[in-house]
């Protein structure tokens, strides 16, 4: 990808419809070869644009998922230990038990369990892999030490095997919900974005390309209910992944528009929490699809 035109392009080709700020720092960070570190609440498209960039780039997607107590060798390697136990019986009954040929046995490669974070500096064959690092809000100061190392030289030691380095660094993709922030000196090594809401024309463009099934005045009314319904004082706003998934259970009801009858019928769709959804229910539904309406035909 030699322009931000043709990021964006390649974007738009596996379905990820994106604006131009956001392109620009793909385009840089594969241009630098530097972590791109996308923040933003959660169904904005953060992680899909890993996916896209990896099938865009023909490039393998190793995933990291981030969670509360995540520690290195979780995220690197571990020893597959039920597999050591059968080969340690197995030489003492065959009374090959030599204590410095079954330690190196045992602690090769052939016992290995590799994690995706040494995956990503072992060698592909079509090039360095897309390394999507995803939430990594949700793990603590720790493990972003060891995260800061590690992306600073590419390379991970394990002890009993010595440093593994990567031939050509991964690209890296970090994404944070911003459920707490995130240490700076992370933060430094990466370009950074925050990806936020789309407006109206882009969450348009984003349903043609993900459910072109619909009709365009069912796609309109979607967006117009969604974009509005984000102004409301909500637990967790819906974002583009939700207005994608009730666009797609519309269609699976045959809806051809919406009514507060079918909002109300299709609700988990796009509110994820249960006080959300008793306060848009009934003559909310109705007054938020009344005002969506009315600022359609005023355009």
């Amino acid at each position: 990808m030699n322009s931000i035109d043709e990021v964006q392009s390649a974007l738009d080709a596996q379905g990820y419809v994106c604006g131009r700020a956001l392109a620009t720092v793909v385009f840089l960070s594969l241009k630098l070869g530097r972590p791109l570190f996308l923040e933003g609440e959660a169904g904005t498209g953060k992680t899909e644009i890993a996916r896209a960039i990896s099938a865009a780039l023909g490039r393998d997607l190793i995933r990291l998922q981030c969670y509360e107590g995540l520690d290195a060798a979780s995220a690197v390697y571990e020893w597959n230990f039920p597999a050591q136990m059968i080969a340690i019986r197995a030489a003492e009954a065959e009374g090959a038990a030599d204590k410095e040929v079954l330690q190196r046995t045992l602690f090769s490669g052939d016992f290995l369990i590799e994690r995706p974070l040494l995956q990503a500096m072992r060698p592909h064959e079509d090039g360095a892999p897309v390394l999507l690092i995803d939430e990594i809000d949700r793990t603590d100061e720790p493990f972003e030490a060891f995260l800061l190392e590690a992306l600073s030289d590419f390379q991970v030691t394990i002890p009993e095997l010595g440093t593994i380095k990567a031939p050509e660094p991964p690209i890296v993709i970090l994404t944070s919900n911003r459920t707490r922030e995130v240490h700076d000196a992370l933060k430094r090594r990466c370009l950074y974005h925050w990806v936020d809401y789309p407006e109206f024309e882009r969450e348009m463009d984003i349903l043609r390309a993900r459910a072109p099934e619909a009709s365009e005045s069912l796609r309109r009314e979607i967006v117009a209910f969604v974009q509005h319904l984000r102004r409301e004082d909500l637990f967790k706003r819906p974002g583009v992944a939700e207005t994608i998934d009730w666009a797609k259970c519309l269609l699976a009801l045959d809806a051809i528009e919406l009514s507060p009858q079918v909002i109300a019928d299709t609700l988990g769709a796009i509110l994820k929490y249960q006080d959300d959804i008793a306060r848009i229910e009934g003559s909310e539904a109705k007054r938020i699809l009344d005002e969506a309406r009315a600022e359609l035909s005023s355009v």
